[in-house]
């Protein structure tokens, strides 16, 4: 593979199947082929939505990091792995990347399924170092020579886990590269002191211009000739003043940088030598997210994740309609924190993305962005709490789970007021199974203390972010991706009251127990059994902890059929709420639960993935027909009466709750 494609008009990456084809290029080429890159990137994103400002950043980079390296032999972990829409490029799946993040069609993150050149399945924030570890100690067991190489940005660093691992990895002595990308962001701008410390690094000219020489600097001195008498303890202090990357060398790791991560040939030297060090090698390369597209590089906040856009105005396509569940919530208590100065909020490094961007503006005070560091942000709003504060913590359901010890350990146990926000809970559409907030009403309902809420339009949400402020104790809301109804924010927001369910509409047929977004398409549901001769009740379960008994109780006396409809797994969710409650009161009643089944679900558009599980009005109407056909069957003696269904229409789990 030569130059001589210079000479004709195909594209270069129209050549490139695999990274070894890299190898041929000149600099030109390669310059040539990451506008090409970038190119392709943005002209895909404008259409798929997706992460376009952490990939345009790590163009260069992912080139010479495959110049490198040798894949698949050697391996690489993306931490987060939103940035690895080059790699994709680059490693085969080039024919198909119009596809990104649709229905059946390429992930927007690494999958082990979808090439050999993914090794690890990534979506949450800081975990590549240990993974790596794991995989590095696993070829040192047998012998192997493979290069494993982690992949982590500065924002991933300010979580707790990659410190653990760095800690262990410079313990161990392991072979390890790990590319520490360093551009300043995570997906809003950094926060801590780590974030401080690399600023200084890349900052300083001093630093650069010191790193290999600072020993004999030393000793030319009078300065450094002290220093050297008065010990190696107090030289090395001393060099810790001066030379970059003291940190990680103090951990056990030996630094490389800071280095231009834009330049193609600086990163494959440092990567191809790093990988001949006997120990762990951390590379620093500084790059620029967003780089090569304007609207990215001045927005590269909005531009991390976003929805199709215009590429000539960098507008999102579509804007416009009701607004979301997120800036209804951000309203909200915008208007509650104005007439309440306690309350206080707390996000872990998504302060837009959780809505709270607005609150951090008007109330800067009260305002903490930890960032990727979901423990840390439940343990600070414990010691909020304790403090007098009312601390409301914004985190999406899928990252929350990352904070599971402190719900129970922090805050639960100790009965704190902590209000939970869950942004996304439910399915969430092209970010796929790592960001799917499927199990949030699982791992909540089990928690001693903790109330539980789900809105079924975004006026209840304010109402219930009113009801959760003014209640004792720890209590969560969760609230789905996208567009609310459309139905107007209230004047003033009224305190529901705890664990009373909300009866939209009777029928004599069958109560549809709904919990958050389910509400609607059960109403749908509803109004497509009527034209089937079936007459429905709809019940606004509102509450899932505490659960309306007294609601459940008439249901299961005055219907022929129960069904509960939840986004979320039917493990532990709604349905086996409803289940428990029925034989807390002794009744038998025939039930049909709907959820989401016991699987991972894909990525893909919203609408085909609620139809994929059944919890589309169709499906729900569907569903509710199939069981009562069948409980028009006489059940033989041998053959009881089923009366639970599994989240699918393929139900494999029936028996008679006690």
């Amino acid at each position: 593979m030569g130059d001589d494609r210079l000479l004709s008009d195909k594209r270069i990456l129209d050549c490139i199947d695999s990274p070894e084809e890299l190898r041929g290029l000149s600099d030109s080429a390669l310059e040539r082929l990451a506008a090409e890159i970038r190119d392709t990137l943005v002209a895909t994103v404008a259409m798929t939505g997706g992460h376009l400002a952490p990939n345009l950043g790590v163009v260069e980079l992912t080139i010479g990091l495959h110049l490198g390296l040798h894949c698949p032999e050697d391996r690489i972990i993306w931490d987060v792995g939103h940035q690895s829409y080059v790699h994709k490029l680059l490693t085969g799946r080039r024919a198909h990347f119009d596809t990104l993040r649709q229905y059946g069609g390429l992930c927007g993150f690494p999958k082990r399924s979808e090439s050999e050149y993914d090794c690890f399945d990534t979506g949450h924030a800081s975990n590549s170092l240990s993974v790596a570890l794991g995989i590095a100690l696993a070829r040192d067991a047998v012998g192997g020579d493979e290069t494993v190489c982690a992949v982590i940005g500065d924002g991933s660093m300010t979580g707790g886990m990659a410190f653990e691992a760095l800690n262990h990895i410079g313990h161990l002595g392991t072979r390890l590269v790990i590319v520490l990308n360093d551009n300043d962001m995570s997906i809003a701008q950094n926060v801590g002191a780590l974030a401080g410390y690399l600023a200084r690094v890349r900052l300083d000219p001093r630093y650069i211009s010191l790193r290999d020489d600072v020993e004999s600097a030393l000793a030319r001195t009078k300065l450094g000739a002290a220093v050297v008498a008065a010990g190696e303890a107090a030289k090395e202090s001393f060099k810790q003043l001066l030379v970059p990357g003291m940190l990680f060398e103090e951990l056990g790791h030996k630094y490389v940088g800071p280095i231009d991560g834009h330049d193609i040939r600086a990163v494959e030297s440092a990567v191809a030598r790093a990988a001949r060090v006997d120990g762990p090698v951390i590379i620093h390369a500084v790059t620029r997210k967003g780089a090569g597209y304007a609207y990215a590089e001045d927005k590269p906040d909005t531009f991390h994740g976003i929805s199709p856009f215009e590429i000539a105005t960098g507008k999102v396509n579509g804007s416009g309609g009701p607004v979301s569940y997120t800036e209804a919530f951000s309203r909200a208590l915008l208007l509650e924190a104005e007439r309440d100065d306690r309350i206080v909020a707390i996000t872990a490094a998504m302060p837009s993305g959780t809505g709270l961007d607005a609150f951090a503006a008007t109330f800067p005070d009260r305002f903490f962005d930890v960032g990727i560091a979901e423990q840390h942000a439940v343990g600070l709003a414990a010691g909020l709490a304790l403090g007098g504060r009312v601390p409301v913590v914004a985190i999406y359901s899928t990252f929350l789970q990352r904070a599971y010890d402190q719900l129970i350990m922090d805050v639960a146990l100790q009965n704190h007021h902590v209000v939970f926000c869950l942004d996304r809970a439910g399915l969430v559409g092209e970010d796929g199974p790592t960001h799917h907030g499927v199990f949030d009403l699982t791992y909540l309902r089990s928690i001693p203390n903790l109330m539980i809420m789900a809105p079924a339009d975004e006026a209840e949400l304010t109402h219930m972010l009113h009801t959760a402020l003014a209640a004792d104790g720890p209590i969560a809301l969760r609230y789905p991706r996208g567009s609310g109804l459309g139905v107007p924010a209230p004047q003033q927001p009224v305190v529901l009251e705890a664990g009373k369910a909300e009866v939209r509409r009777s029928g004599e047929d069958v109560a549809l127990l709904a919990a958050g977004r389910m509400v609607g398409a059960s109403e749908a549901a509803a109004d497509l059994l009527a034209a089937d001769g079936v007459t429905a009740s709809v019940v606004n379960l509102r509450w899932i902890k505490p659960l309306d008994l007294e609601t459940v109780s008439w249901a299961a006396a005055n219907h022929k059929l129960l069904v509960t409809i939840e986004e979320n797994t039917g493990l532990g969710g709604v349905g086996a709420a409803v289940l428990e409650g029925l034989s807390d009161l002794a009744m038998d009643a025939p039930v049909l639960r709907l959820s989401v089944p016991d699987c991972f679900v894909t990525h893909g558009a919203m609408d085909k993935l609620l139809a994929e599980v059944g919890l589309t009005a169709d499906g729900i109407r569907g569903a509710v027909l199939g069981r009562l056909s069948d409980l028009l069957v006489e059940p033989s003696a041998e053959s009881p009466m089923p009366v639970e269904d599994s989240a699918d229409e393929k139900a494999t789990s029936r028996r008679r709750p006690h």
